[in-house]
């Protein structure tokens, strides 16, 4: 749909959406962003039937079932992600990081989270490395993944876990042939052994208290707070160190970076950071 057939923001609709958005979800979509906002919500406005931005706004926070904001939240972040990105994150994982955490884990309770799971690409492969690294060994420990987004339609694909041919190729053909199953020429799902071992969850990043009772050796939060401001991103990475292990890691990307200042995290590699041990 061309940009003249879209229907216009005003100036304080745009401030009405963007402050929510912040307030709420830590997303600053900037005036740099207005063209952006009206592009992808103006033809949802459009499809529903909507005259204005604030007739769309006001179903928005009226609605009791959540569906309007999901279909909101859904239409202005992007989900780009694919198998093996920032590979070298995944080298350091399996080859230092699991090492050091299951070396003094009497409790056998490998605990990881992927905040900002998108569809599903990361989480598996998180589970794939781990399967690989435990072999037979994997029975006696809890090496579940904990996979969480914002997006109700990323969550909705990394469940069912089905990717085309091209999406998987960046994998070890060893991996393709052992965790995943065709499901046509084209097509190709996680095979249960991997499928069963992530916990997919929706969960807004903006909660001001993480409602886990344990705390995490490993949290990935990549290319997720390209959508924060300096403040937000502070305090989300504060609340990360709260409830990372002594000797955990946090890893972001490679667009992103932690201010010495901002946090107790120590600096291990380009987007790689460590709570000290106590």
């Amino acid at each position: 749909m061309s940009e003249e057939n879209l229907i216009k923001i005003t100036d304080m609709e745009y401030r009405m959406i963007t402050d929510f958005l912040k307030s709420n979800y830590g997303i600053d979509m900037g005036e740099e962003k207005k063209s952006l906002l009206v592009s992808r919500l103006g033809c949802l406005l459009k499809e529903k039937g909507f005259l204005s931005f604030s007739e769309f706004y006001k179903y928005v926070i009226n609605d009791l079932s959540g569906d309007a904001l999901v279909l909101l939240i859904d239409r202005l972040t992007t989900n780009h992600t694919y198998f093996m990105r920032e590979v070298e994150h995944f080298d350091y994982f399996k080859n230092i990081v699991l090492p050091m955490i299951i070396k003094d884990n009497k409790e056998k309770d490998l605990r990881i989270w992927s905040a900002g799971c998108s569809t599903g690409e990361e989480p598996y492969t998180l589970s794939m490395i781990i399967n690989d690294f435990f072999l037979t060994g994997k029975l006696f420990w809890n090496t579940k993944v904990l996979a969480t987004d914002i997006s109700t339609n990323a969550l909705n694909k990394a469940i069912k876990g089905v990717y085309t041919l091209a999406e998987i190729e960046m994998l070890p053909k060893m991996w393709q042939n052992k965790f995943f199953e065709k499901v046509d020429d084209e097509k190709f799902k996680i095979n249960g052994e991997i499928k069963n071992e992530v916990i997919f969850r929706r969960f807004n990043l903006m909660e001001n208290v993480f409602p886990f009772k344990n705390k995490f050796h490993v949290i990935f939060c990549r290319n997720v707070m390209i959508y924060f401001n300096n403040q937000t991103k502070t305090e989300l990475i504060n609340k990360f160190y709260d409830i990372t292990e002594p000797g955990g890691y946090l890893f972001i990307g490679h667009s992103e970076s932690i201010g010495r200042d901002n946090s107790k995290y120590k600096y291990v590699l380009p987007a790689i950071y460590r709570k000290q041990v106590i």
